[in-house]
């Protein structure tokens, strides 16, 4: 999810609940502990007719011998669309790791320094919370990538991810404090063309994706709070590849460049300098891919998608430095445009401040909605759809309300000049003891 210069704070909230284990299917509450039916057999083979009323025939019931019910074994393959639960898939609880790249120069005693070995195991709870997450990204996205086509809506692209996310951590949302355990980390961005980022369908959106759209898809999953925060783009016109490419080797520059004491501002530089070395062609004109300078990388903390930390994508005088343990998102976005981006249109995502003043709400239906949103979302970016599926009903003053008060920000679309088109690549990297881990890496991306 795109943070804009200056980064807007999100609040933090603790939840200490574990994202609960769903029950396996299929034997019900008849099936006894070993597996096995225990129904018994009136069949008899004695003839019954001769016998005097009352008569008892002395032959003993025979029990039919029944074969035992075969345990259900886990699935070893994803469904289309994805609905096999994460943890069935890796029944262990461990899970993949994402890409690990040793550090270099002064910093690469790291991988085999004992120290730094013991303060990576003492965090591996928190790890396997962000691999757990960074799995369902990936089998989200790749269904995202095989099955999102012209003729979607943008509602029924939204969906199919956001339905998938939650199916895959198993966690609904639909009861209260659901969501706050495992499941969408923000509402999925997908914005077309000269809209870089924050766009999500409100209710009755009728947008069409066209043969000629250059959409960005921005996908959030998190596990206890642990955010995984990654992005790609679709375009089904191969004029607009280099575009993609652009910011694909963009954001694998600041890939390579991050870890312990890179600063903030040299990142950006060298993040501008591959981005500007692409050119589109479009129209019989020449477009330079321009960074779009006032779009950043971002520090995520547990329930905050925006941390306190920025990663400009253009070259700047920030000496802040990357620190051991640090969660960053590392994202470019590209445009044949101006380069520089501003609010326009209908909001649809929302959050929770992290500062959120203590205000006397006047209004009643505020009152309420902050009250939804604290049980359901905390600090989580959610959208207006989410407060739809929820049963929320005419919540919009009562929103706006909490908008102007200053507990709630709202994120507009960020659109660059109109005819112009944007791309977008996105990974979530955690700055490790001993390595650096790409945790949202994957074939595709």
């Amino acid at each position: 999810m795109a943070a804009q210069a200056p980064v807007d704070e999100i609040a933090q909230l603790s939840v200490s609940d574990a994202a609960a284990t769903k029950p396996k299917p299929g034997l019900d509450s008849a099936t006894a502990t070993n597996g096995n039916l225990n129904h018994d057999s009136d069949d008899s083979d004695d003839d019954a007719e001769n016998a005097a009323p009352g008569a008892e025939t002395g032959a003993a019931k025979k029990k039919k011998k029944r074969k035992p019910k075969k345990k259900k074994k886990n699935p070893t393959a994803q469904s289309d669309p994805p609905r096999v639960l994460i943890s069935q898939l890796f029944p262990n609880k461990v899970y993949p790791k994402g890409e690990e790249v040793e550090y270099v120069n002064e910093n690469r005693y790291r991988t085999t320094n004992e120290e730094k070995r013991h303060l990576d195991n003492l965090k591996n709870d928190f790890y396997n919370d962000y691999r757990h997450a960074a799995e369902a990204h990936r089998q989200t996205r790749q269904w995202a990538q095989k099955n999102i086509k012209p003729g979607w809506s943008l509602t029924d692209i939204a969906n199919g991810i956001e339905d998938s996310v939650r199916a895959l951590v198993g966690h609904q949302g639909l009861e209260e404090g659901d969501a706050l355990k495992a499941g969408m980390g923000f509402p999925t961005g997908l914005s077309l063309n000269h809209c870089a980022a924050h766009y999500n369908p409100n209710a009755g959106n009728k947008m069409v994706l066209q043969q000629d759209d250059v959409l960005k898809v921005d996908i959030g999953v998190h596990v206890n709070g642990n955010i995984v925060d990654s992005a790609f783009t679709l375009a089904f016109n191969p004029r607009y590849d280099p575009l993609l490419e652009a910011c694909k080797a963009a954001t694998n520059e600041g890939l390579k460049q991050a870890g312990i004491d890179a600063r903030l501002g040299e990142i950006g530089g060298y993040i501008q300098e591959v981005m500007e070395s692409y050119e589109v062609e479009l129209d019989g004109n020449t477009y330079q891919v321009k960074p779009i300078r006032n779009l950043n990388g971002h520090t995520i903390l547990p329930y905050n998608i925006h941390g306190g930390k920025s990663v400009p994508i253009v070259k700047s005088n920030d000496q802040t430095k990357m620190e051991e343990g640090d969660v960053f998102a590392i994202e470019t976005f590209g445009s044949t445009g101006n380069g520089y981006v501003h609010e326009e249109g209908e909001v649809s995502h929302y959050a929770k401040r992290m500062d959120a003043p203590k205000v006397d709400l006047r209004l009643s239906s505020a009152k309420s909605l902050l009250n939804v949103i604290n049980k359901n979302f905390g600090t989580l970016p959610f959208c207006r759809r989410y407060l739809d599926r929820l049963g929320q009903d005419k919540y919009l003053l009562g929103l706006n309300s909490l908008v102007a008060n200053g507990v709630v920000e709202s994120y507009p679309p960020l659109v660059d000049k109109k005819g112009s088109y944007t791309a977008q690549y996105e990974h979530t990297i955690l700055i490790r003891p001993t390595v650096k881990e790409v945790i949202s890496r994957g074939d595709d991306y």
